[in-house]
């Protein structure tokens, strides 16, 4: 193998950015076994996209097989649940088919990320594009131990994000964090119209690693920032994903979703939320500070 992952080869045939995969060779060849036995191939230089990884999840949960890791003791909340995957349709380059239908006949349009964005609809549905996803938020629970400072998680947490997934650290643009809560958002964005960047691979590979269900062949590393000399190591992440164009989702009659994660049409709103949240905090501290001071003159 060649190419930016090669430092991590365990071998001739084996595909260091996908566990499941079988490779022949020489020269080697990797590929995922989706759908009916076919043969995927796929670039183990690379992150394998997102669409061809959930069509390798469902191939292995119909035939039983595990998608789980072996390695470490999973958290409560790392449970593969299949209940938020479907069979999707890919483009030869491994992206999305803008029209999903999970091979039924009740159908949907979905972003860059495969994320449904509209209603439901019969096989007559159109969806004249795949709109891209240009701005991920990453919100992370840290495990109990080390309390960090947050002027330099933002450099810590874009090191590794390079580091793991290969992601430009010009793109992490801001980092909260709350001590208290153990709580860091990461807000991720490219400029609209960028093609070259695939945000929700990235994303994807994040997920599992922080459920312990990493896809990578090395099981030994997770996603684990070191800030002030001390490796965070975190144990939730929800993923919101903004789309260049809002979806057109009436929710009428809101579910659970083919997807778990949630699509967050207007990030200001939730932006301002948390903004609201964090100053709250500070607020708290200041009034409780501020009553002991009294207390003491």
């Amino acid at each position: 193998m060649v190419g930016f992952f090669s430092s991590f080869s365990l071998g001739p045939s084996t595909c260091q950015t996908m566990k499941w995969a079988t490779c022949d060779g020489p020269p080697c060849s990797c590929y995922l076994l989706v759908g009916e036995g076919v043969k995927q191939t796929i670039d183990c230089t690379a992150l394998v996209p997102k669409c061809f990884l959930m069509k390798a999840e469902m191939y292995r949960a119909r035939k039983g097989m595990s998608t789980r890791s072996n390695a470490g003791k999973p958290h409560e909340t790392a449970i593969v649940d299949n209940d938020g995957i479907y069979d999707p349709e890919c483009e030869s380059d491994g992206k999305f088919k803008a029209k999903q239908c999970n091979n039924t006949d009740v159908c949907w349009c979905v972003n860059s990320a495969g994320v449904r964005r509209t209603d439901k609809g019969d096989q007559n549905l159109k969806c004249e594009k795949l709109v891209e996803t240009y701005w991920i938020r990453l919100q992370l629970t840290h495990k109990q131990g080390p309390t960090v400072t947050k002027d330099n998680l933002k450099t810590a947490i874009s090191t590794e994000l390079n580091k793991r997934y290969k992601l430009d650290r010009s793109l992490v643009k801001d980092v909260q964090y709350d001590p208290d809560a153990r709580m860091i958002v990461v807000d991720v964005n490219k400029v609209k119209g960028d093609r070259t960047q695939d945000l929700s691979t990235m994303a994807y590979y994040m997920e599992k690693d922080v459920k312990v269900l990493p896809l990578f062949t090395d099981q030994s590393r997770r996603f684990t920032p070191s800030v002030d000399g001390q490796t965070l190591e975190m144990e939730k992440i929800i993923v919101y994903y903004v789309d260049e164009e809002a979806p057109t989702m009436t929710m009428k009659h809101p579910t659970g979703g083919i997807i778990r994660i949630i699509v967050v049409v207007v990030l200001a709103v939730i932006a301002g939320l948390l903004a609201v949240f964090f100053v709250q905090k500070q607020q708290r501290k200041y009034k409780k500070t501020q009553q002991r001071e009294m207390e003491q003159m």
